[in-house]
């Protein structure tokens, strides 16, 4: 009658491996099961999740592909002497990607046999409460028990099967950080935040990308409110515009057909001009969300609750599901944010809390996290129209500002959409709610506040902070640009 595991984690992702990990610290019999079902195009990869995989790593090392693009334009500016045209291999960028990332799989399997986890590679189900039914590729099922059970499957890109062809001749970001030769001419289409940084960086490497938005930009971005979020995308969108980044604004597709030279004609309805458009292109991408992975797992014959909308697991503070000894942590879980960080650290405590006499909570609250487009944007804490929800018009002050990076100057680079704000408590102390940065490295300077606004830093603090001359991380610390809520302000400059 006794378990063969104290605890199983379902999904080899971030959170997954950092909850086994720490479990097995306090030497604790512990296993990972993990499995990456092929995407509809074939695509597959390795232990370590979304995040290594076809997220976080492979996006930010062709955003700096993309960076050193714009960095060889500037260098003439600067007395460099670089052959025009400078060409980019995409064959060489990704072979390098995709090794980095093969490094990464193994180093994951490595710190596992390390920290005696056994790691099954399998995809799981439940039998009953305690048991979990694991199955090889080729068919060769294991039975495995534990006292405790995590899931961690995160979650896959989703299709918009309504449109014909869109999942026969269409790829996600599932596949386009493992294909071998030039996406070429592409069309990423939906406005998911996903879609914007893919089109930045394949635009940044000289391929001809056009983006397709229904709607608003940054669309099911969580950490911000509608009206922020149309104001700070709108900046973004149009560096990227003036950059080389083509939009189809409030156009939405209809068809996808593959022609004779293999190429891919796309149907689309423009909702402005109420016309019928088509282009051709080489590769179509979709962009219109993610979905919990969820199907195989048998949750419903167990008890586990999830929301019948979203499909995602219900959870209480602890990580808990609704069945006793069964957790959920990372994308699957209902109400938290899609971010790497958070699932680890998410991980970490719940394995501390069930094995290491902790009672330590995660915090979601004020959690830093940026867009990686050409130019970044990144954020911590509420955006001006949540505070004003929270705590009032009257009670709040927006500090903000357009400012010019030091390092645009010489080369001459438009810096208009160079912008700041800061969200504060109007009374009292004026503690900051929220800062909100979009330039160059977006992520290093909201990083650097995000310990002080976690620690609930005031804007005069920030004001007696002494900056790092010339950063553009130093302009925050001289913003004097006040409006009382600025929803209905114009934006002025400093």
């Amino acid at each position: 009658g006794k378990n063969e595991y104290d605890l199983l984690v379902i999904g080899g992702g971030s959170g997954g491996l950092a909850c086994a990990k720490e479990a097995a610290q306090f030497g604790r019999k512990v296993a990972v099961l993990d499995y990456v079902d092929p995407s509809p195009q074939g695509t597959t990869w390795g232990l370590g999740g979304t995040c290594v995989n076809v997220g976080c790593i492979p996006k930010k090392l062709m955003h700096q592909a993309a960076l050193l693009g714009s960095a060889l334009k500037d260098a003439p500016h600067y007395g460099w002497n670089t052959a025009q045209p400078v060409h980019h291999s995409w064959s060489v960028m990704a072979q390098a990607v995709q090794n980095y990332v093969k490094s990464l799989n193994w180093g994951h399997r490595v710190q596992l046999q390390d920290k005696k986890v056994k790691y099954f590679n399998m995809k799981g189900s439940f039998s009953d409460p305690h048991t979990v039914r694991g199955l090889t590729k080729a068919g060769k099922e294991t039975i495995i028990t534990a006292d405790n059970i995590v899931i961690a499957t995160g979650g896959r890109p989703k299709y918009p099967t309504h449109i014909a062809g869109a999942l026969q001749y269409g790829i996600t970001s599932d596949d386009l950080f493992w294909l071998k030769e030039s996406p070429g001419k592409t069309l990423p289409s939906f406005i998911l935040y996903v879609s914007l940084e893919c089109a930045g960086f394949l635009t940044g490497i000289g391929l001809d990308t056009a983006v397709m938005m229904r709607s608003i930009p940054l669309r099911g971005f969580d950490q911000a409110s509608m009206e922020h979020l149309t104001q700070m995308a709108s900046l973004v969108t149009e560096h990227m515009e003036s950059y080389g980044t083509k939009f189809l604004k409030r156009c939405f597709p209809t068809k996808v057909e593959k022609l004779e030279s293999n190429r891919l004609q796309v149907t689309w309805k423009n909702t402005d001009l109420g016309t019928e458009e088509t282009d051709s292109f080489d590769t179509v991408m979709w962009a219109v969300g993610r979905a919990p992975d969820t199907k195989t797992l048998n949750l419903e014959t167990i008890g586990v609750k999830t929301n019948s909308e979203t499909g995602k697991i219900i959870v209480d503070a602890s990580e808990a599901t609704s069945v006793p000894h069964i957790y959920a942590i990372g994308d699957i879980t209902e109400g938290r944010p899609e971010l790497t960080p958070t699932a680890i650290a998410a991980g970490k405590l719940l394995a501390r809390r069930l094995f290491g006499q902790s009672a330590e909570l995660m915090d979601y609250d004020t959690v830093p996290t940026t867009v990686f487009t050409p130019l970044e944007y990144g954020c911590v804490g509420l955006s001006e129209e949540a505070a004003v929800q929270c705590h009032g018009s009257d009670n709040v002050e927006v500090f903000h500002a357009y400012y010019k990076p030091l390092e645009f100057t010489v080369a001459e680079r438009d810096a208009t959409q160079c912008y700041m704000k800061m969200v504060c408590l109007r009374e009292r102390e004026q503690r900051i709610l929220g800062l909100h940065f979009i330039g160059p490295n977006a992520g290093e300077v909201i990083q650097g506040f995000a310990l002080g606004i976690k620690c609930g830093a005031t804007y005069p603090q920030l004001m007696k902070t002494v900056g790092i001359h010339p950063t553009c991380a130093e302009e925050v610390t001289k913003l004097h640009i006040t409006k009382r809520s600025g929803l209905d302000a114009t934006v002025t400059g400093c």
